[in-house]
């Protein structure tokens, strides 16, 4: 193929430079969604969102969430860390993250136009000094928007917030679990509690809420590995961050398929479970973790799960000068989103 003045006159005539032009069949659609005229609005622009989504309020004395499919919520608390405190700035540092999305081309989505998305805000806690009495409020909020049939994506917060919401959304039958983590967080209680980040999968089975058999945990590394016992006693599969180079990408994707089958499954994204390279901004940092193309590859292969909910977790964006770590726990919720526009559990309103 010979580059001459033919094939330029060519493409000035097909490329007139109109606003969104595209011939691509997938590319059209997003782009006739996404521009309005001959702009499309500036992600420096406006109120920060989650993911940009538009806002629904929420009346918490009559909830209403007619015409959502997924629900965005904020669990602004950090009450349960055992190390550096700071994620209950997790939910505003994600707001703060101006541009993600709005397609995924790996996925094929552009999931805030595919479905009915809303930021609902964050969870409407009575106080900032309870823990336990933070997790009652966090299971009643997750437990109104199951009951409208919507998804809950969640952005925390300590990963102590996980346990509540399983109680919301497995209150009916236990369900499945992909944790991507670098700590399996079924310790036992200690300091006179068993309600802190480092125990909410122990604390969902021991409930009834969560299904070990159908539950994989991946990245698990680090100096607290003697306190995880239960997850494999209880029949949990985990992959250790020093066996996922040897496995392969491919091959822990197809697992965690095998692990959590068609039925009801929740996922669950800390932010640690990335190499400190990548995420310094989390309480408890743990060396020789996932690339973010790692991190993005496992999600992406998930497509078609049958998904009823999610989290981000453990954003600390005061120990990341560069706001890395906040890009990062947005692009993960976006691709968690992005998963959800194919889970047969999306009751599509529109």
């Amino acid at each position: 193929m010979v580059w001459d003045a033919e094939r330029l006159k060519a493409l000035r005539e097909r490329y007139t430079g109109k606003p969104g032009e595209t011939y691509d069949p997938r590319y059209a659609r997003v782009a006739a969604r996404i521009f309005k005229g001959s702009t499309r609005a500036a992600p420096f622009s406006g109120m920060p969102t989650l993911l940009s989504a538009p806002v629904r309020a929420i009346d918490w004395n009559a909830p209403d969430f007619a015409g959502l499919d997924v629900a965005l919520i904020g669990m602004p608390m950090d009450l349960g860390v055992t190390n550096r405190p700071g994620s209950r700035f997790g939910p505003r540092a994600l707001r703060a993250i101006e541009r993600i999305g709005p397609y995924n081309e790996v996925l094929d989505t552009a999931p805030v136009h595919d479905i009915s998305v809303a930021d609902i805000g964050d969870v409407p806690f009575r106080g900032r000094f309870r823990l336990e009495q933070s997790h009652e409020d966090i299971e009643r909020t997750v437990a109104a928007i199951v009951a409208a049939g919507v998804l809950p994506l969640s952005v925390g917060g300590d990963h102590s917030i996980t346990h509540p919401i399983l109680r919301a959304v497995g209150a009916k039958a236990p369900v499945g679990l992909v944790h991507i983590d670098a700590h399996s967080d079924t310790g036992a209680p200690f300091d006179d509690t068993k309600f802190h980040h480092g125990g909410p999968f122990r604390n969902a089975v021991l409930d009834g809420v969560l299904d070990p058999t159908r539950t994989i945990q991946i990245g698990i590394r680090g100096s607290s590995e003697y306190l995880w016992e239960f997850s494999r006693d209880s029949g949990m599969t985990v992959i250790d961050a020093k066996d996922i180079s040897g496995l392969g990408i491919p091959a822990i994707i197809d697992k965690a398929r095998q692990v959590v089958g068609d039925g009801p499954t929740y996922l669950s994204f800390d932010i640690d479970s990335l190499d400190p390279a990548f995420a310094p901004g989390t309480g408890t940092p743990e060396v020789g973790g996932l690339t973010s193309r790692e991190a993005l590859a496992l999600v992406r292969g998930l497509k078609g799960l049958n998904l009823i909910g999610g989290d981000v977790v453990e954003v600390a964006p005061q120990y990341d000068a560069t706001s890395n770590t906040a890009q990062i726990g947005a692009q993960m919720l976006f691709e968690i989103l992005s998963l959800m526009v194919f889970s047969p559990a999306l009751k599509k309103s529109k």
